[in-house]
């Protein structure tokens, strides 16, 4: 049995339909006309303990939507789910004690009050017995560098501290799963990496299930080995990210530093895109020609001083997938 059973979810919202001129705005006033949002159609998917899994999709595609859903916020019109055997919607409050929930534009903190009450008052809202409060949060502080701001009212921390202090706060009850909504959204790039790492850390160490959604592409390449892709409501794809590299990765780009300048610089298998001084950026087909014979044939040529390789970037190629299909 998946921790997590999603079958045949949908979700519709019924949305005013504006009345153009004063004299429809006078009539919306005794008769409102509806129209009906498809957000969410037909989405089935299953996630296994421990995974963690990148659920992408442009804006407006269903993906927080789909979340909602999941933590129990938002009713299906139709459908099934399933978190660890409970129906979210249905037991609210005990589904909330299995959960973790982050969300990037919004806070679950105390605004006015100095960060480490925010976490007292979690702790007696989840009743976390004391011992292991403690533990967890020496654990955070230790990884996430939060005594720095533990006594600063959450109104006053950087966008970077609230975060952090977020996502501690969506862990101290000991969560089976963690749903994760833009939650490096706005940071700098320090920022994000330590979030990576600490996202990487308590899966690793501690087996919470992680759902991710993000614009941020990176975040899926560092942290996910599974992609759920879904646009307008619908599941485009759900199967591993090395998959997608494989099949819409193809082009790549070597970066050969030469010994010299050279004039009219041309290989056969091979587009020059690029050239600056010594160095000559080559974009190549890996199906028609892999590396290794590339460099031969350029070094039987030339002389090479040094040389790297540029894979495709992943936000390329999902946009690929998504102006041009899967196929």
């Amino acid at each position: 049995m998946s921790l997590i059973e999603v079958n045949h979810l949908s979700k519709e919202f019924q949305v005013t339909k504006r009345q153009e001129g004063i004299r429809g705005a006078l009539r919306s006033l005794f008769h409102r006309e509806y129209t009906t949002k498809l957000a969410v159609q037909d989405i089935s998917f299953a996630l296994n303990t421990g995974e963690i899994v990148g659920y992408v999709g442009p804006n407006g595609a269903g993906k927080s939507t789909t979340i909602k859903m999941l933590t129990g916020i938002l009713v299906p019109t139709s459908g099934d789910i399933r978190v660890n055997g409970i129906t979210p919607y249905k037991e609210r409050q005990k589904n909330a004690r299995q959960i973790g929930v982050v969300f990037g534009q919004r806070s679950q903190l105390w605004w006015d009050l100095p960060t480490i009450e925010s976490f007292e008052l979690l702790r007696q809202v989840f009743q976390i017995p004391n011992d292991r409060y403690r533990q967890n949060m020496a654990r955070f502080c230790d990884i996430l560098g939060l005594e720095e701001f533990l006594q600063t009212p959450v109104r006053q921390l950087s966008l970077g501290q609230r975060m952090r202090a977020d996502i501690a706060a969506s862990l101290l009850h000991d969560p089976v799963i963690l749903f994760l909504d833009e939650p490096t959204i706005g940071l700098d790039v320090v920022a994000k990496e330590r979030m990576r790492s600490f996202i990487q850390e308590i899966n690793q160490e501690r087996g919470v299930t992680v759902i991710l959604t993000t614009h941020d592409m990176s975040d899926i390449e560092k942290l996910c080995k599974r992609m759920i892709l879904i646009d307008r409501g619908q599941v485009m794809y759900d199967g591993e990210l090395a998959k997608i590299k494989e099949k819409f990765g193809k082009e790549r780009v070597l970066i050969i530093d030469l010994e010299e300048a050279i004039a009219g610089f041309s290989v056969n298998g091979a587009e020059v895109i690029k050239q600056e001084g010594n160095r000559q950026w080559l974009k190549f087909n890996r199906d028609v020609m892999s590396t290794s014979q590339l460099i031969s044939q350029i070094s039987e040529k030339y002389e090479i001083k040094d040389l790297s390789i540029q894979d495709p970037e992943i936000e390329v190629m999902i946009r690929n997938i998504y102006e041009n299909g899967l196929d």
